[in-house]
């Protein structure tokens, strides 16, 4: 039944679709129906979306399970075909406008699964030649939800989408290892003040310490293949609490090889369904391994940000891209934005990880009502660390460069190569000649000089940057035949 509302501005038209609970008016062109009506009017939450990734998921998880059904013979051809079409089309994108509940809409993802199937429907139906609402041509739950349940069907959607961004993610990450691994290579060589605790420590280079930085984020990128590993299990054909109950046990191969052809992915059925359809284990776990990326990139940006403080007044050693202008008050000042905006982004998946932390251990018996939160979150943290670890890569990383004389200067003021000479002169005379080196002003090597501990060219060698940064007593091949510094035991 059509009715017309008029208002100031159009004539709205109606479609009248009823449920268990009685009927509503729905706009006559819209593909959604009663079941997301509901739900936008149960869920005025926020202007948030569910993600992409995730309506591009369970279209297809829709699709594999009408082929499955179609050829079973539970579900004739044509209208298999129409629903088929349809799901390649809202997996496009096509009918993103028409996908409205609000991810956080409760019911342990029903409403979402109803917003999916009702889009469907009447895209299939409108395909067959008929109007929008015609439900005896293709219904929702009969047809498009046959043989399964949102139980089933939105965790296997959820896992799919986590599948596709861990393995972009984890691209992304090793791009990002890999621009840090060249600056280790081009910069092996210059000598630097190394610092624990913030204060003056021994001698590094400045390859060692992007070397540190590549190797965290080879540990991530492994992490994230393994998480590949522990969600591509889904439990598609396990229905409402995975027993398979009004699904039939040839059902799930077909539509399972139908998905992993369609996603391009390698997604697998679960050992348990009945397990896999109340846990959600996997899922925090991922979480933990993106909240251990977050807190590596945390550690490197406020590394960066620290040594390429200044200039003139800060650290200095490092310079990285001047990418915006940075106050609206002081000309000239350029500030470390993309090292920020990386740090903020590891703050925000930290705050995901405790919220799905929480959300994963409230599972009740067999459903975890709340995979709506933990799939919004998780899919937000994939996306944020996959768009970072890019803009951190290209607008930063790639095209930092060292400030030589700086290393040097400050190499040169700290009195740290001191511990280099403790093993020829012994920790209690190295600490004198450290602080009348700090009260006096004078280098080490001018009071080692001085003092008759070493001629010049011996202490060259033994500052020499190899020595001082590889395993070993520091030019102890070259001083060994030569007069005896060996008062510390060498």
């Amino acid at each position: 039944m059509i009715e017309v509302q008029e208002t100031e501005k159009e004539i709205v038209q109606f479609r009248v679709e009823k449920d268990f609970l009685g009927e509503l008016e729905i706009p006559k062109e819209a593909y959604y129906g009663v079941h997301t009506q509901r739900a936008l009017e149960n869920f005025p939450l926020s202007e948030e979306k569910v993600h992409r990734e995730l309506i591009w998921a369970i279209a297809l998880v829709k699709k594999a399970a009408a082929f499955a059904n179609m050829e079973l013979g539970f579900l004739e051809k044509e209208k298999a075909q129409a629903i088929m079409k349809a799901s390649d089309e809202i997996a496009e994108g096509k009918f993103d406008d028409q996908i409205l509940v609000n991810p956080l809409a409760g019911g342990a993802g029903t409403s979402f699964n109803m917003n999916i199937n009702e889009v469907i429907a009447n895209r299939a139906i409108e395909l067959l030649g008929f109007e929008k609402g015609r439900y005896d041509i293709i219904h929702p739950l009969e047809d498009v939800n046959m043989g399964q349940s949102t139980n089933d069907v939105f965790p296997t959607a959820v896992k799919v989408a986590i599948v596709k961004l861990l393995k972009e993610l984890a691209q992304e990450v090793a791009l990002l290892q890999g621009a840090f691994q060249k600056k280790e290579k081009e910069y092996a060589k210059i000598l630097k003040v190394g610092r624990t605790e913030m204060q003056d420590a021994v001698p590094v280079t400045v390859g060692q310490e992007f070397s540190a930085w590549a190797e965290a984020l080879n540990r991530d990128w492994w992490r994230l293949h393994k998480a590949i590993e522990r969600v591509r299990h889904v439990n598609l054909g396990g229905t409402a609490v995975g027993t398979g109950l009004n699904c039939p046990k040839e059902y799930v191969e077909i539509a399972l090889e139908k998905l992993r052809e369609f996603t391009g992915l390698p997604i697998a059925k679960a050992e348990n369904l009945f397990e896999a359809t109340q846990n959600t284990d996997t899922l925090c776990e991922v979480s933990g391994f993106l909240k251990t990326l977050a807190a590596d990139l945390i550690k490197i940006a406020s590394d960066l940000r620290f040594l390429s403080s200044g200039p003139q007044a800060g650290i200095g050693e490092l310079i990285i891209p001047q990418v915006q202008v940075g106050s609206s008050i002081m000309p000239g000042k350029i500030n470390p934005v993309i090292p920020e905006m990386v740090t903020q982004v590891g703050i925000k998946v930290i705050a995901s990880d405790h919220a799905i932390t929480f959300a994963c251990s409230m599972g009740n018996l067999e459903l975890n009502p709340f995979l709506p939160l933990i799939s919004h979150e998780l899919i937000s943290s994939l996306k944020l660390l996959k768009n970072c670890c890019k803009i951190f890569r290209k607008k930063c990383v790639s095209e930092i460069k060292v400030n030589e004389e700086r290393c040097k200067e400050l190499l040169e003021k700290s009195a740290c190569v001191i511990t280099a000479f403790v093993p020829y002169l012994g920790y209690e005379v190295c600490a004198e000649v450290y602080k009348e080196s700090i009260n006096t002003k004078r280098s080490i090597k001018e009071l080692l000089m001085e003092k008759g501990y070493f001629t010049s060219d011996e202490i060259e060698k033994i500052l020499e940057p190899g020595e001082l940064t590889t395993p070993g007593f520091a030019g102890f091949e070259y001083l060994k035949s030569k007069t005896d510094h060996t008062k510390g035991g060498v």
